[in-house]
This record gives C-alpha cells, structure tokens and sequence, in this order.
C-alpha cells in the first residue's frame, strides 16, 4: 500500500521544526492536522507555520475557511483526500502533522457519517444552557447515557453535536459511531513525538508568552468584527481573550488561563492518542531543536522501513 508519514503529538511539544526538515528531505509538502489552523486570520493563537516556513515547503490544509465558516471532520477528510492522491501521483509521499486526533482518527480508522450542522438548533442549544448551566448534560444522559459518559460534563461543544446528531437524525451519537466511514486506503506510518511532562508544560507557557507578544489580543479583536462561527472563537487562546475583551477578567488571568487550559488539552491530547494503534513513540525530552528531532525521527523512520523491507524479503 502507499505510504503516508503521520507526524502527531500534544501542542507545543515540537512537531513544526522538525516535520519542515523532514518534507525537505524527502522532497515532499505538508498536510496540516490541526482544526484550528484551517481557518484564516488565526495565526498566532494557533502557532501556524510562519509564512518564511510555509514559502520554504509548500503547507496544505490551512487556511481553507473564514472564521465565519463551519468546518467539520467530514470535510477535512473530503478535502484532504484529493491533496494525498495529487502528491502520490507526484511521486511524493505524504507528511502528515498534527495533534487533532479526530482528524487522524478520521484519515487511519474511518469516523461515523452524522447529519450536518444545523447553526439555528446549536444556538436554541447553547442559550438552553445559558439559562440553565449543566441542562444539555442532563439532557444526554438521558438520550445517549454511554456519550456522556465519554464526554466532560463542561465540554459543550462536544455535548452540542451529540444532541444535534440526535434530535436531527432520531438515533444517537453513539449508534452511528458504530457504523465508521471507510478509513483512506493507505499505511500510515505514525511516530508520535512525546517528551517529559513537566518540560512540555514550560515550553507551552513560554509559547504561550511569546503570542502574547506577536500580538494575541489584535488577533482576537480583529476576528471578533467578522461575525466569526462559535467554533474559533471557543478555540483555546481565543476565548480567553474574548472574555477580556469583554471586561470579564483581566490580561494576566486571560494568560493563566491560556497556559492552564493549554495544559490541559495537551494532557487530553495524549490520552486520545493512546487510544491510537501502531504508533512508534519519539521521546525528545531534553531538546527542542528542530534539527536534532528531525534526526531523531529519521533514524526511527529508517528502523520502520530496513523491518518492512525484511519482511517483504521474507516473505518473497
């Protein structure tokens, strides 16, 4: 089968550097996995490739919509498809980089067809719980009692969408995830980049002090006035600063905020991830030179393909 190289990982662990150096050597371009980078205007928030970056080797699957638009999974996998067949067809092999797992789950295991978004449903939603906090949990317990399990009581937008798939399609979230769209038909040769825990939250709140210095809160301001979607603007580093600049809290607990909830999400990132099977894991703890993980992903790759080329030998 043709292979496709998966670069995935928490935020901030060092995947951007690294994976550059990897598609210059291989002579190759770029898929991005992450659901916010797809949008455009959020750059900083986001931590996207600089443009310098992008110019060097050429990045897809960002900046596709405005903030205005909605994006899902079933999409990404639409648009994604033809990218990957396009670089085949080059004689390219696909670089894969990211830490949305549900877009990776999506490409290498298939995910379940639902109905599409319905905006007006989500806002009689989202003002239900306004009025009455923890009601649209309560509500999925009853309809789906095995996703509220799953999912985090104070994760509305995850709530939202399982109650959307119920009330539109009559059968719930869980039902149709048993039904999974066909993965793409490809060996997706992922390596996971992990490091020690402690040092990974250093490097998120140091990231997170540098956005603040490119200019976080511009952005923001700047995305607020294009009558954004609910989806970016729920986007950690966004809504942060959207409760700030709505005199909510102050600059410095928008930034604790940001890093404590960055924490987090790198901390729900990994454990999605160990849910994900044949992953070769890269540990980079003590380093975040670009060059020196890139060299430690090639001699990882190198291993991978010297075993499948044995096996094949044998098996011939």
């Amino acid at each position: 089968m043709k292979k496709i190289i998966v670069l995935l990982g928490p935020t901030g662990v060092g995947k951007t550097g690294a994976s550059i150096l990897l598609a210059k050597e291989l002579n190759t371009e770029i898929i991005s996995a992450d659901s916010m980078q797809t949008y455009r205007h959020m750059d900083i928030g986001t931590a996207k490739p600089s443009q310098a970056e992008r110019a060097g080797i050429r990045h897809h699957m960002i900046d596709v919509v405005e903030p205005s638009e909605a994006y899902s999974a079933g999409r990404y996998i639409s648009d994604v498809a033809p990218i990957i067949e396009g670089l085949f067809q080059s004689g390219k092999i696909p670089v894969i980089v990211g830490g949305t797992g549900l877009y990776i789950k999506a490409m290498t295991r298939g995910i379940f067809s639902g109905p599409s978004s319905d905006l007006q449903l989500r806002e009689r939603l989202l003002a239900q719980e306004e009025e009455e906090k923890g009601s649209l949990y309560a509500r999925l317990c009853e309809l789906d009692p095995e996703a509220a399990g799953r999912i985090e009581k104070n994760n509305i937008r995850r709530i939202v969408r399982a109650l959307e798939v119920c009330t539109k399609s009559g059968i719930s979230i869980t039902s149709l995830q048993k039904n999974l769209t066909k993965p793409l038909p490809y060996n997706f040769i992922k390596i996971g980049i992990t490091r020690d825990r402690k040092e990974l939250y250093q490097l998120i709140d140091a990231r997170v002090e540098a956005m603040f210095r490119a200019g976080l809160v511009d952005e923001v301001k700047a995305i607020m006035q294009m009558n954004p979607d609910r989806t970016p603007l729920q986007a950690i580093g966004y809504k942060e600063i959207v409760q700030y600049l709505n005199q909510q809290i102050d600059l410095q607990e928008a930034e604790r905020l940001i890093k404590r909830n960055s924490r987090r999400y790198a901390k729900r990132q990994f454990t999605w991830f160990r849910q994900e099977e044949g992953i070769t894991w890269l540990n980079v703890t003590g380093t975040n030179n670009g060059g020196e993980i890139f060299q430690a992903v090639k001699q990882v790759l190198s291993d991978i393909f010297s075993k499948t080329s044995a096996v094949c030998r044998e098996s011939a």
